[in-house]
């Protein structure tokens, strides 16, 4: 008759997840049901009723059990539920995160056209355009009409190439995907047109271009010469930003909350520190 007890003690083990009331019921019966295993014992009860009381043992036992496992499976599916839901939430929190770097993307690409639009609209240095007015001569005689002349403007790098079409060259590299290609482009161009007023987005793209890459250290170079180098352009807010980004891509989560909050202070209107924001607020900084 020594296993009641032995059950109690299991039964009570089993029982850490049950309610407590549940428990305090059932320990409770099975108390009293020891107490009159006990008291058969002392007055030599038949055997059938010390097995009867055992039973009772048992059976109380068994229904403690089916309690907590039922409360169990209970817990088990509202952890299912918060977790599916929590990652509902990360895949929206993802998806919009990509939404807006491909908005921030458009914008940039939609600011180099702009860029190189406007240098393109702009007449060469020694270029004579037709409808304009001829100079007034003075001479014995006016000179019989002569036709309109375009003369080449002057090259401002090696062989006399368009530095507009070596940039658009190594941008179109990249937004095929040929890292490579548009990383040697670019690096081509700020080399033989230094002075160019697409040089720093010449930079910018060979960041962009390293970190498509995931080289992290070389794009966090190529961001920070944006940032040194030409403060006061369009591309520095967005090197800023993306060097932030950068660091969460390395696990660096300081480094890269100090560059968005830096985009946010220096560059408030700007669309980067609007995401920068919404980056800081993701992070839990407020």
């Amino acid at each position: 008759m020594r296993f009641a007890p032995v059950l109690l003690v299991a039964a009570l083990a089993a029982a850490g997840c049950a309610t407590s009331s549940d428990v305090k019921e059932l320990q409770s019966q099975i108390s009293e049901l020891q107490d009159q295993l006990a008291q058969l014992k002392q007055t030599a009860a038949p055997k059938a009723e010390v097995q009867n009381v055992n039973q009772r043992i048992a059976d109380q036992t068994q229904q403690l059990l089916k309690s907590n496992a039922a409360l169990v499976a209970k817990v088990d599916q509202i952890e299912d539920r918060v977790n599916n839901a929590q990652g509902s939430v990360e895949q929206a929190n993802y998806r919009l995160d990509q939404m807006s770097q491909q908005l921030t993307q458009a914008q940039h690409d939609i600011g180099d056209l702009k860029a190189a639009a406007a240098a393109a609209t702009v007449p060469p240095p020694g270029t004579v355009q037709k409808g304009a007015p001829a100079a007034a001569t003075i001479g014995p005689s006016p000179q019989p009409p002569m036709s309109v002349v375009n003369v080449a403007p002057p090259a401002t790098g090696g062989g006399g190439e368009d530095p507009r079409e070596v940039y658009q060259s190594a941008y179109q590299d990249y937004q095929r995907g040929n890292f490579d290609l548009a990383i040697a482009g670019f690096r081509d161009f700020l080399t033989r047109f230094p002075d160019s007023d697409l040089a720093v987005n010449a930079q910018y793209w060979i960041g962009e271009s390293l970190y498509s890459e995931q080289k992290y250290p070389d794009a966090l170079n190529q961001f920070d010469l944006v940032v040194q180098r030409y403060p006061k352009s369009e591309k520095a807010p967005g090197a800023l930003y993306k060097k932030g980004m950068t660091y969460l891509a390395m696990n660096q989560r300081p480094q890269a909350i100090v560059q968005f909050q830096y985009v946010v202070h220096e560059y408030p209107d700007s669309h980067e520190a609007s995401l920068a924001h919404d980056k800081l607020r993701e992070l839990g900084v407020e």
